[in-house]
């Protein structure tokens, strides 16, 4: 879902609109990183932290999402996939932020949101083009494997413990999101580098925003 969203909102990016949106781009990976390291090493209460970060996250994703689709700045066939990463993405953080609200066992209900969060992106992944149905299915077998890991934890040792393993690897999660969102960041800041393209001669702008001249 984050990647996914991440070559949506940048695979289409005006210089315009680059040079407006990377900063963002840029605070929000470090701002991932450093909620990660954060909840690892710094707060007592890491799970919460990481709960209300995500969600807090996921709700901009899914905005952002939703204006691209509705704005008609990007192709078609890119539409109805935005439209429905960002609903779910939207719905996802809306969940989260009141759960870290609510909740006062928020590393609980990171032991059960892990692998589903890991499950619906995989599945999510398999409906794009062949890279996305390679990463869902790379997704999938993760998911799978760290639903082993915490359901054996908590079987062989304790709840507690699959919990706490649980928080840690949200937190890696959330450090990995924010790599993407630095290297989106470094493409948009790229793109916002290049010149405008030069107005034909005699051309004011005034049809520009119109469709171009004679339209």
């Amino acid at each position: 879902m984050a990647n996914g969203g991440i070559g949506i909102l940048t695979a289409q990016a005006t210089p315009e609109t680059a040079r407006r949106i990377w900063p963002w781009w840029l605070a929000l990976g470090f701002g991932a990183i450093a909620v990660a390291v954060a909840a690892l090493f710094l707060v007592g209460d890491g799970a919460r932290l990481l709960l209300g970060a995500a969600g807090l996250a996921l709700t901009v994703r899914g905005a952002l999402l939703l204006r691209a689709a509705t704005a008609k700045t990007l192709a078609p066939e890119l539409v109805a996939r935005a439209r429905g990463l960002g609903t779910a993405a939207l719905a996802a953080g809306v969940v989260a932020g009141v759960a870290a609200l609510a909740s006062s066992a928020a590393d609980r209900v990171l032991l059960v949101a892990v692998p589903l969060v890991l499950l619906a992106a995989g599945a999510g992944q398999l409906s794009g083009g062949r890279d996305g149905r390679r990463g869902g299915r790379s997704l999938l077998v993760v998911a799978v494997l760290v639903t082993g890991l915490l359901v054996a934890l908590g079987i062989a040792q304790d709840w507690d413990r699959a919990a706490d393993t649980a928080t840690v690897l949200t937190a890696l999660m959330l450090a990995g999101l924010g790599v993407p969102l630095l290297v989106a960041a470094l493409h948009l800041r790229t793109i916002a580098a290049r010149p405008l393209p030069a107005a034909p001669a005699g051309c004011a702008g005034c049809a520009c925003g119109a469709g171009g001249c004679g339209s």
